[in-house]
């Protein structure tokens, strides 16, 4: 008996489904675009100017130098772990026990991603509000869940709000995430903001995501607030956070998860058996950040808040309308009314013609569309020059 001749399969068709529908991030396009270019000024990785302070660097030498070259714990160093714990408590009045309920991540957004496939199953309904950083609905996708968008829009400065949440909600609903203050848009929410939100997930018993990853990082008269803090909500909120932008940090990979001890039991058999550890040498440096790093905190702060002030002022100069960002390190100035260019043209054009990269406001959702994201986080004389060859580009393609 002859048997049929097997027909094999396109290499393609081995990929899990879900990974093959999901388009590719819509910022690594212009990172790939800017890489073939010489004599471009970039405002848009999300990422300090800053060198890591000296303190953190040596401290994190010293370390391999001591042969500190070995595993720390699944959940991190106990000394790092109990400042983390000790920070939380000083800044928010929040509690957790470092040893059951903080785990050291690869930055913060290992912890998202753990977070999600240690609480989501099949088919749960996340919502979550754009524009947003990219890695958040591919993170519920990636765990099973449904990621379910919530517009916002400049009406309310980006701010999502307690009835657009819970217009959103569903018998399938198992979360919330936020992320504030937020990238890309640079919008903050205000403590009655979170409260009415922290309403809405105990009226619907639902979990929530909290990326702080920016708390550092918000000006003028505001103040964070750790959602985790306000009443009711430390035993259903996942508090993410890390070391990257306040720190800069970004190459170190260091980030952190708070959450009450039966979640963490969870998020961190994800964690042990996908990651096992965050790097040894950035967990001294994490160390030597949280007793001596203070300084430089507000040191960067301040001088991110003087670039802020005058990227927001020279885009409404220039007559793109941009709002005034209250956290983070990004404008999100409109484009589309000024030049009739979508945000995606804009972009290429505006690099194509003046060497300015900018990420569209489409990459991190439709709710971005017709809007740029424009990270302050440059040099300031960079983002000087930046800002005069934006406003001639406008000036010649004004509608």
């Amino acid at each position: 008996m002859t048997s049929q001749p097997l027909t094999r399969r396109p290499t393609a068709d081995f990929l899990n489904d879900r990974v093959r529908a999901m388009p590719p991030s819509g910022i690594r396009r212009f990172f790939d675009m800017l890489a073939e270019m010489k004599d471009v000024i970039s405002l848009t990785i999300g990422e300090p100017d800053f060198t890591t302070p000296e303190p953190i660097i040596r401290a994190a030498i010293a370390s391999l130098e001591a042969g500190e070259t070995h595993y720390t714990a699944n959940g991190g160093m106990i000394e790092l772990r109990e400042l983390i714990a000790l920070n939380l408590q000083d800044r928010y009045a929040v509690g957790y026990d470092p040893r059951s309920e903080l785990l050291i991540t690869v930055g913060a957004s290992e912890g998202v991603d753990a977070s999600m496939r240690a609480t989501l199953n099949a088919g749960d309904e996340v919502i979550y509000h754009e524009p947003c950083f990219v890695a958040y609905a591919p993170c519920i996708q990636l765990a099973g869940g449904m990621a379910v968008a919530v517009a916002t829009t400049a009406a309310t400065d980006f701010r999502v709000t307690a009835p657009m949440i819970e217009a959103a909600v569903t018998p399938r609903t198992k979360a919330i995430f936020l992320g504030y203050p937020n990238n890309p848009t640079g919008a903050a929410l205000d403590r009655d903001e979170l409260e009415a939100i922290a309403r809405v997930a105990d009226d619907h018993d639902l979990l929530v995501y909290s990326d702080e990853i920016y708390d550092r990082l918000v000006y003028g008269d505001r103040e964070h607030t750790a959602f985790s803090s306000l009443p009711g909500m430390r035993e259903r909120t996942v508090l993410l956070g890390g070391f990257s932008k306040s720190y800069a940090m970004t190459g170190w990979r260091i980030g952190y998860v708070a959450a009450p001890a039966e979640l963490m039991a969870g998020i961190a058999k994800v964690h042990q058996y996908g990651i096992m550890c965050a790097p040894t040498p950035s967990q001294f440096a994490a160390i030597e950040a949280l007793r001596t790093g203070e300084p430089h905190v507000v040191a960067l702060h301040d001088e991110y808040d003087r670039r802020r002030r005058y990227m927001t002022d020279r885009f409404n100069q220039i007559g793109l309308d941009c709002f005034e960002p209250m956290g983070a390190f990004y404008c999100f100035p409109r484009v589309i009314d000024a030049t009739g260019l979508d945000d995606g043209s804009f972009a290429e054009e505006l690099l194509e013609e003046e060497r300015v990269g900018v990420v569209p406001g489409s990459a991190f959702g439709q709710s971005g569309a017709g809007h740029v994201r424009v990270c302050y986080a440059a040099a300031y004389e960079d983002i000087v020059e930046a800002m005069d060859r934006i406003e001639r580009f406008v000036a010649r393609h004004r509608a």
